[in-house]
């Protein structure tokens, strides 16, 4: 349990000393946030700290910190550095610059920030990527939510979109989506997601608490051998590919400009966007801990070692029967409190991409509902086979850490403009860079080549977008 000890060593003092130092790059201020400037009474509503702290989790939370954890802890006890290290130097740098940017320019997406950092062509390109990565999204944590739901709470085996059962579970997700997006933030997202936040934390400290209660069985590191993957997956790219929440997640930059949009200070910033992404860090920890606890008594049926269904298993062997309920429902609420800010993320892309304002409800209603209608096709495909759910799976993820890169790009370009250490940007920026291209040009989805030569070319282009950060800086 040592190495899992000094992973969260790692978070704790990653956030006290190096969220500090980036805080200070930032330098945020008494300026008026666009919460208050451009109050709209939908979007822009100024909110307290610890509310948007929780609603933010929510946000990006979804079922990557559980998802990817207990697939990522396959790869061995490496992954209790791994995670916390990604976070510290890459993913609290991440969530953190791409709010704090927001906020500095009038609440702005991803997509209008990629605009006046990187350029038209570049936001012209990612606005794409952007939309599709958000319509993936919002479609797999409508299936697994779903999926969870009707397993735990109906029993049910049979998962197929024909199942009545399985079909209303989905149709009463999306009718919620809806209402999400369409709401203003503070109606329903304000007042309820702070709430379901505590569930969440109950949930998995109920875990934590049963490693304590039942014991818990945890391998240490091996520097000799850190690969432990039963299949022999490369660590690099696959493990920064499979853990993205709690590491490092491109769409924790989408949730991050929508509630931008609702900090009352800019002081607030530090604690909201790295504070809750090293909160999540913590949460993905936990859930490889006890899955790797639950892999090493071999009471995982070999088709669930990596699904969704561990989440039931490892409630029922740390949480005592009348709260793994809980425990169950507060895991649930993760793909739906994600999935509905991915589609209002995309709402507002688009809005603001087309210049239709939000305030007119009729206006909202022209951009959500051909989103949903994008989302049940795509639904629909992927409940076809079961290869469909894998392929949109690994598209999702590719698209996800993809649109991580030139977030970091903007945050280097914004330090260098301000005469600041930019590094603490381009560096992962850069890494990320090889880490994606390398799986993309691997992978069966991709151009399927050896990993050797996707390696290199990931080099090549890692130099690539070197040279063109560096025009762009010098410019």
């Amino acid at each position: 349990m040592i190495t899992f000890i000094f992973g969260i060593l790692i978070l704790v003092i990653g956030y006290i000393f190096y969220s500090g130092y980036i805080d200070k790059l930032f330098c945020p201020d008494d300026r008026k946030t666009p919460s208050h400037t451009l109050n709209d009474g939908v979007d822009y509503i100024p909110m307290g700290r610890n509310r948007n702290a929780l609603i933010h989790l929510l946000n990006i939370a979804g079922m990557g910190p559980i998802i990817g954890a207990i697939q990522g802890i396959l790869f061995g006890p490496v992954a209790f550095l791994l995670i916390p290290l990604g976070c510290v130097f890459a993913g609290g740098v991440h969530d953190y610059f791409a709010g704090m940017l927001s906020i500095r320019n009038d609440g702005a997406q991803i997509t209008g920030l990629i605009d006046k950092y990187l350029g038209r062509n570049a936001c012209r390109i990612f606005m794409v990527i952007v939309s599709v990565m958000l319509l993936l999204l919002a479609t797999v944590f409508v299936y697994t939510a779903g999926d969870l739901f009707v397993e735990r709470f109906f029993n049910v085996k049979d998962f197929s979109i024909t199942n009545p059962v399985v079909f209303c579970a989905y149709l009463v997700i999306l009718v919620y989506f809806i209402s999400a997006t369409l709401f203003p933030i503070d109606k329903i997202i304000g007042k309820f997601y702070p709430v379901l936040g505590g569930m969440l934390i109950l949930g998995t400290g109920l875990v934590l608490c049963g490693f304590f209660a039942h014991g818990v069985n945890l391998e240490e590191i091996n520097f000799s051998k850190l690969n432990l993957h039963p299949h022999n997956l490369p660590l690099i790219p696959m493990f920064f590919m499979t853990v993205s929440c709690g590491l490092l997640s491109g769409f924790h930059s989408t949730q991050a400009t929508i509630i931008s949009r609702a900090v009352d200070r800019e002081k607030d910033g530090r604690r909201i966007f790295y504070g809750m992404m090293c909160l999540e860090s913590l949460i993905a920890m936990i859930w490889a801990a006890a899955a790797m606890d639950v892999y090493s008594l071999n009471i995982v049926p070999q088709n669930m070692v990596g699904t969704v269904n561990v989440v039931n298993i490892v409630a029922d062997k740390f949480v005592p029967m009348h709260l793994a309920f809980w425990v169950t429902l507060a895991i649930i609420i993760l793909p739906i409190t994600s999935g509905d800010t991915a589609l209002r993320g995309l709402r507002i892309t688009i809005a603001d991409a087309i210049k239709l304002e939000q305030k007119s409800i009729l206006n909202r209603l022209l951009i959500i509902f051909p989103i949903i209608f994008c989302v049940f096709g795509i639904l629909f495909w992927a409940k076809s086979n079961a290869n469909s759910f894998s392929h949109v799976w690994r598209y999702f993820t590719f698209f996800n850490q993809l649109i991580a890169i030139p977030v970091l790009c903007c945050a280097a370009v914004y330090l260098k403009r301000e005469k600041k250490n930019y590094f603490v940007a381009l560096i992962p920026a850069l890494f990320y860079v090889f880490i994606t291209m390398s799986f993309i040009f691997s992978q069966k989805i991709g151009f399927n080549l050896p990993l050797e030569i996707s390696e290199i070319i990931g080099i090549v282009l890692t130099a690539v977008v070197f040279v063109y950060m560096w025009k762009i800086t010098k410019r």
